[in-house]
Protein backbone atom coordinates (compact mmCIF):
# COMPACT_ATOMS: atom_id res chain seq x y z
CA UNK A 1 0.00 0.00 0.00
CA UNK A 2 2.95 2.38 0.46
CA UNK A 3 4.07 1.91 -2.85
CA UNK A 4 0.50 3.28 -3.77
CA UNK A 5 0.75 6.54 -1.59
CA UNK A 6 3.98 7.37 -2.63
CA UNK A 7 3.03 7.06 -6.24
CA UNK A 8 0.17 9.68 -5.88
CA UNK A 9 2.43 11.96 -4.20
CA UNK A 10 5.10 11.62 -6.79
CA UNK A 11 5.57 15.07 -8.94
CA UNK A 12 4.18 14.38 -11.67
CA UNK A 13 0.70 13.17 -9.54
CA UNK A 14 1.01 16.79 -8.61
CA UNK A 15 1.55 18.55 -11.96
CA UNK A 16 -1.48 16.13 -13.06
CA UNK A 17 -3.81 17.56 -10.27
CA UNK A 18 -3.01 20.89 -10.95
CA UNK A 19 -3.24 20.47 -14.54
CA UNK A 20 -6.97 19.21 -14.14
CA UNK A 21 -7.55 21.93 -11.31
CA UNK A 22 -6.61 24.35 -14.35
CA UNK A 23 -9.06 22.65 -16.87
CA UNK A 24 -6.91 19.85 -18.88
CA UNK A 25 -9.59 16.80 -19.28
CA UNK A 26 -6.72 14.96 -20.60
CA UNK A 27 -4.91 15.57 -17.15
CA UNK A 28 -7.72 13.67 -15.22
CA UNK A 29 -7.55 10.39 -17.82
CA UNK A 30 -3.95 10.42 -16.65
CA UNK A 31 -4.22 10.64 -12.98
CA UNK A 32 -6.92 7.69 -12.12
CA UNK A 33 -4.70 5.11 -12.91
CA UNK A 34 -2.01 7.11 -10.47
CA UNK A 35 -4.54 7.20 -7.80
CA UNK A 36 -7.42 4.54 -8.51
CA UNK A 37 -6.02 2.37 -6.01
CA UNK A 38 -6.16 4.86 -2.80
CA UNK A 39 -9.87 5.65 -4.38
CA UNK A 40 -11.30 1.79 -4.27
CA UNK A 41 -9.72 2.03 -0.69
CA UNK A 42 -11.86 4.77 0.22
CA UNK A 43 -14.99 3.62 -1.71
CA UNK A 44 -14.32 0.29 -0.06
CA UNK A 45 -14.57 2.68 3.36
CA UNK A 46 -17.71 4.30 2.33
CA UNK A 47 -19.43 0.89 1.56
CA UNK A 48 -18.88 -0.27 4.56
CA UNK A 49 -21.57 1.83 6.31
CA UNK A 50 -23.95 0.96 3.16
CA UNK A 51 -27.05 -1.46 3.80
CA UNK A 52 -26.20 -5.16 3.41
CA UNK A 53 -27.08 -6.40 -0.42
CA UNK A 54 -26.30 -3.03 -2.16
CA UNK A 55 -25.80 -3.41 -5.45
CA UNK A 56 -23.54 -1.08 -5.99
CA UNK A 57 -19.53 -1.95 -5.43
CA UNK A 58 -16.18 0.12 -4.29
CA UNK A 59 -15.15 -0.15 -8.01
CA UNK A 60 -18.55 0.61 -9.31
CA UNK A 61 -18.36 4.00 -7.11
CA UNK A 62 -14.87 4.75 -8.10
CA UNK A 63 -16.14 4.51 -12.16
CA UNK A 64 -19.25 6.77 -11.03
CA UNK A 65 -16.70 9.20 -9.10
CA UNK A 66 -14.67 9.11 -12.41
CA UNK A 67 -17.82 10.26 -14.24
CA UNK A 68 -18.97 13.22 -12.13
CA UNK A 69 -15.39 14.12 -12.29
CA UNK A 70 -15.33 14.95 -15.82
CA UNK A 71 -17.94 16.95 -15.11
CA UNK A 72 -16.34 19.25 -12.82
CA UNK A 73 -15.23 22.59 -13.31
CA UNK A 74 -13.73 25.74 -12.50
CA UNK A 75 -12.03 24.25 -9.50
CA UNK A 76 -10.00 26.70 -7.64
CA UNK A 77 -8.17 24.30 -5.29
CA UNK A 78 -4.87 22.50 -5.87
CA UNK A 79 -3.01 19.62 -4.31
CA UNK A 80 -3.71 15.95 -3.24
CA UNK A 81 -5.47 16.52 -0.41
CA UNK A 82 -8.05 18.94 -2.02
CA UNK A 83 -8.41 16.47 -4.84
CA UNK A 84 -8.84 13.69 -2.41
CA UNK A 85 -11.70 15.55 -0.45
CA UNK A 86 -13.62 16.33 -3.42
CA UNK A 87 -13.40 12.81 -3.98
CA UNK A 88 -14.67 11.67 -1.19
CA UNK A 89 -17.82 14.50 -1.18
CA UNK A 90 -18.46 13.09 -4.64
CA UNK A 91 -18.70 9.47 -3.22
CA UNK A 92 -21.06 10.73 -0.76
CA UNK A 93 -23.05 12.15 -2.74
CA UNK A 94 -23.32 9.31 -5.24
CA UNK A 95 -24.37 7.03 -2.32
CA UNK A 96 -27.13 9.63 -1.37
CA UNK A 97 -28.09 9.85 -4.91
CA UNK A 98 -28.31 5.99 -5.09
CA UNK A 99 -30.30 5.74 -1.77
CA UNK A 100 -32.99 8.01 -3.05
CA UNK A 101 -33.56 6.55 -5.67
CA UNK A 102 -33.90 3.33 -3.67
CA UNK A 103 -36.60 4.67 -1.52
CA UNK A 104 -38.08 6.51 -4.45
CA UNK A 105 -38.95 2.90 -5.59
CA UNK A 106 -39.91 1.88 -2.39
CA UNK A 107 -42.80 4.25 -2.95
CA UNK A 108 -44.30 3.81 -6.45
CA UNK A 109 -41.24 5.80 -7.92
CA UNK A 110 -40.74 3.63 -10.92
CA UNK A 111 -44.92 3.69 -11.64
CA UNK A 112 -45.45 6.41 -14.38
CA UNK A 113 -46.54 10.13 -13.78
CA UNK A 114 -49.54 11.35 -15.81
CA UNK A 115 -50.86 14.75 -15.61
CA UNK A 116 -54.24 15.28 -13.75
CA UNK A 117 -55.21 17.37 -16.67
CA UNK A 118 -54.87 14.94 -19.28
CA UNK A 119 -56.84 12.55 -17.09
CA UNK A 120 -60.68 12.55 -18.92
CA UNK A 121 -62.94 13.70 -16.58
CA UNK A 122 -64.29 10.84 -14.76
CA UNK A 123 -66.82 11.61 -12.52
CA UNK A 124 -69.01 13.45 -15.60
CA UNK A 125 -68.93 10.17 -16.89
CA UNK A 126 -69.90 8.36 -13.41
CA UNK A 127 -72.58 11.08 -13.35
CA UNK A 128 -73.89 10.02 -17.17
CA UNK A 129 -74.09 6.73 -15.78
CA UNK A 130 -75.41 7.28 -12.47
CA UNK A 131 -78.07 9.40 -14.40
CA UNK A 132 -78.91 6.34 -16.57
CA UNK A 133 -79.48 4.18 -13.71
CA UNK A 134 -81.68 5.95 -11.73
CA UNK A 135 -83.83 6.41 -15.13
CA UNK A 136 -83.86 3.01 -15.73
CA UNK A 137 -84.71 2.00 -11.99
CA UNK A 138 -87.39 4.74 -12.25
CA UNK A 139 -88.88 3.27 -15.48
CA UNK A 140 -88.63 -0.11 -13.64
CA UNK A 141 -90.68 1.58 -10.79
CA UNK A 142 -92.99 2.74 -13.24
CA UNK A 143 -93.29 -0.63 -14.91
CA UNK A 144 -94.07 -2.13 -11.48
CA UNK A 145 -96.70 -0.03 -10.82
CA UNK A 146 -98.82 -0.72 -14.43
CA UNK A 147 -98.20 -4.07 -13.70
CA UNK A 148 -99.32 -4.03 -10.20
CA UNK A 149 -96.55 -5.99 -9.37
Amino acid sequence: MNAVLLNSQDPETTELLRAWAQGDPEALRALMPRVYHELRGMAAHFMQNEREGNTLQATALVHELYLRLIEVQNLHGQGRAHFFAICAQLMRRILVDAARARSALKRGGDLGRIDLDELPDLSKQRDKQLIALNDELDHLMAYGQNTGT
